[in-house]
């Protein structure tokens, strides 16, 4: 018996045996390996996650496009150290902002709008550009970067039910803060229906000149603010460039580019000159069975009006 097993064993092949420093090895290694993976993972997650922008996060004056300025910026600080007012903020792991890249936020702290723009002097690798602060006839030359020229954000009246001068109230409050006033916040007068006496100003703003400062909603009354500064890319439209403004190209070109247009009478409005569509209670306009239109003056192609005394 004692042979038989002897036999059987001598037959079956012995198992290699590992070191247990081997196997502590082995297992660590897999255990980094898995580790790793998921570190990567997730990385990838939130970069996909952070690319884009905020609503209420804003770059400094001169940042190029987001996807441009992502991709130019080092994570320096240098930015953040020179702005004197310390508005700035470096992004922290977990802000909806990509880790180490700064912004500012207007309703808490809008950019003071510094004449000499401090914070892009030293930015090593242009992801802040003063030329972008410059005119484009000026960009060949040594020409200062102006502030006024910077395009942070845009300034959209959000909230028209509950902003005080919508309501008939007088508030200029963020017209007023504007450091462009009367060119990037203007007043439009309006009747006020609900006292039927003052008339209401309301804020208007205009994207051409609005730099994103964010001092306008910085200084608006209510607790949530109605005017917000948003990224422009969130803030504005973007019409196909294939579309043309007809009264733009007349003036660039010196006249129409379809040349003159015979303008032709209305059906109904025959009796009056080009262009004038108001009805009075005694002139005939229906021109049904039974009822003649008056005759056809040619001359009111040429912009008289017959209904003028002389």
């Amino acid at each position: 018996m004692n042979a038989e097993k002897a036999v059987e064993r001598a037959k079956t092949p012995e198992k290699p045996t590992v070191s247990p420093g081997r196997r502590k090895f082995l297992s660590g290694m897999a255990g980094a390996a898995g580790g790793g993976c998921l570190m990567a993972m997730g990385v990838g997650i939130y970069s996909r996650q952070a690319s884009a922008l905020p609503a209420l996060a804003l770059r400094p004056p001169g940042a190029l496009p987001e996807a441009e300025f992502l991709a130019a910026c080092t994570r320096c600080g240098l930015c953040i150290r020179d702005c004197p007012y310390d508005i700035l903020k470096l992004a922290a792991p977990g802000d909806p902002v990509p880790t180490g890249t700064p912004y500012f936020t207007a309703r808490t702290g809008p950019c003071e709008m510094c004449e000499d723009v401090p914070c892009i002097k030293n930015c090593p690798t242009g992801a802040l550009d003063p030329k972008l602060l410059v005119d484009d006839a000026d960009k060949a030359s040594d020409a200062k970067p102006d502030i006024n020229k910077a395009r942070m954000g845009l300034a959209v009246l959000v909230d028209q039910e509950n902003c005080v001068a919508f309501l008939g109230l007088r508030c200029e409050i963020c017209y007023n803060a504007c450091p462009l006033i009367g060119k990037a916040i203007t007043l439009e007068k309006r009747h006020n229906p609900r006292s039927d006496r003052h008339a209401m100003l309301l804020p208007e703003v205009h994207s051409e000149y609005c730099t994103g400062c964010g001092l306008c909603e910085k200084s608006c009354i209510l607790e949530e603010t109605a005017i917000r500064v948003l990224p422009p890319t969130l803030a504005q439209g973007k019409g196909g460039e294939h579309y043309r403004k007809g009264w733009e190209e007349r003036e660039k070109h010196g006249g129409s580019l379809i040349g003159d247009q015979l303008e032709l009478p209305v059906r109904g409005l025959e009796h009056k000159r080009f262009g004038d569509t108001r009805v009075y209670e005694d002139t005939p306009t229906d021109t049904g069975p039974g009822i003649d239109p008056p005759p056809f003056d040619p001359s009111l192609l040429n912009g008289s009006d017959p209904e003028a005394k002389p």
